[in-house]
């Protein structure tokens, strides 16, 4: 990161110290591109993206963990390391640390809810190796009535055409589940993807899906200076990119602004001497301030809605990341791993295609934007004569109650007690969104 000298000159010139970008084409030469379009091509790009460029940056176990025979936690990581070393990746997802129990559990909060009197319809976004279909499918095929497992539906919706391939061959394990289930290489987030509107009852489940999502990244120059929006360019003549600051107008940054109400207008008289002296100390003690926001968590959501309006939202990802140094609230860990260690970087631009960008999820902010695109916050602001009715009943859960509630927590324990889903993932959460008129 750079100096605070070299930043504040930064903020006079419109621009923050050049970083090093790489020449795979993923920023074009003579183009500025927002900072959501940067996150998205060094993650999802055909060609030089870190989830394209790979099929197993997501390690797949080969038989599930055995945690009754662990001692406990010392046994347990022991474990993990060597797993880590076999397997040669980047990361395990819990649904795969914890198969099938992780996604049992989900199945079951879906038994538990879902209007049973139509056809069970499934989508998952981001399905990655397929572990959490195959286990859904399995627990349907074993607990639910055999109606519900002879007529569900389950579509995956991928973006990696590698992993997509890897979903079919991990679900065909059974062969009975492949005519239950489809996966559609596309973009989530591409309304014209999803086709006509499908007004039938469903399940959306996006599980660390939030955290890979691009942002958008907002900067004030102080503390009462009026947030401007990032765009990335190259530095002429170089492979050299640097951050260069706008007024907002993006439609998408300004909404995304106003529902985390960061930006608000409407302050009082007392407020507005409150910020006339804090604009005395900013000028003279500038405090840069920079912020990220889930603009592509905002377009994904925004989407869902409009193409199934009576779904039922079941997300998982982590509410914190230890050891972050780019700045900014809610900002990314951003890390790569070469010859088995793993390298945090500290500016977001380093990200070259082979490392991952992941932020924490804002549950409180998730729950305004789900509300936002259902329509809900737009009633209220306008009501007329009658209270409107909230569309959605929203629930948040750390993982550990998520488990006790719909899981069956004795099988991931290990001999002394010890459990890891329970015990090491409290700062996963887990967000369920029904709608009003869905209820059982």
């Amino acid at each position: 990161m750079a100096p605070m000298p070299a930043l504040r000159r930064a903020a006079v010139l419109g621009r923050w110290s050049p970083a090093a970008l790489f020449s795979s084409g993923i920023v074009p030469d003579n183009k500025p591109i927002l900072v959501r379009d940067f996150v998205r091509s060094a993650l999802y790009d055909p060609n030089h993206g870190y989830f394209s460029k790979r099929s197993g940056p997501v390690g797949v176990l080969d038989s599930s963990i055995r945690f009754q025979q662990l001692d406990g936690r010392s046994a347990y990581m022991r474990y993990l390391d060597k797993l880590y070393k076999k397997h040669d990746i980047s990361w395990f997802t819990p649904v795969e640390l914890f198969k099938p129990w992780y996604a049992y559990a989900i199945a079951a909060s879906i038994l538990r809810t879902a209007n049973l009197s139509v056809p069970l319809k499934i989508y998952e976004i981001g399905g990655g190796s397929g572990t959490c279909a195959k286990c859904i499918l399995d627990y349907m095929m074993l607990n639910a009535p055999p109606k519900v497992y002879n007529t569900m539906k389950y579509i995956s919706v991928e973006i990696s055409s590698s992993l997509a391939e890897k979903q079919l061959e991990t679900v065909g394990e059974v062969r009975s589940h492949l005519s239950k289930f489809t996966v559609e290489c596309r973009d989530a987030t591409d309304r014209a993807g999803w086709g006509r509107k499908d007004p039938q009852p469903c399940w959306v489940l996006m599980l660390e899906v939030l955290d890979n999502l691009p942002h958008d990244l907002v900067y004030s120059p102080d503390q009462v200076s009026p947030w401007m929006e990032v765009w990335i360019e190259k530095v002429n003549g170089s492979t050299q990119g640097s951050e260069v600051y706008k007024p907002l107008q993006d439609p998408l940054i300004s909404r995304c602004v106003d529902i985390t109400g960061i930006n608000e207008e409407n302050v009082s008289v007392r407020d507005k001497l409150t910020f006339a002296a804090k604009g005395v100390v900013s000028k003279m003690f500038p405090k840069p301030r920079r912020a990220w926001l889930p603009t592509g968590c905002l377009k994904l959501l925004d989407t869902l809605h409009q193409a199934l309006p009576s779904m039922s939202l079941v997300a998982s990802d982590f509410s914190y990341l230890p050891d972050v140094s780019i700045p900014g609230d809610r900002a990314p860990l951003v890390s790569s791993k070469k010859d088995g260690k793993t390298l945090d970087h500290h500016n977001y631009l380093e990200a070259q295609g082979d490392a991952d960008i992941f932020f924490p999820t804002d549950f409180w902010l998730l729950e305004k934007i789900d509300h936002d695109c259902s329509g809900f916050s737009k009633e209220q602001k306008n009501p007329g004569t009658f209270k409107p009715v909230k569309k959605r009943r929203t629930i948040i859960l750390d993982s550990a109650a998520f488990m006790e509630e719909f899981g069956l927590p004795l099988k991931t324990r290990t001999k002394d007690g010890y459990n890891p889903l329970l015990d090491d993932f409290r700062n996963t959460k887990f967000y369920l969104s029904v709608p009003t008129h869905n209820k059982k």
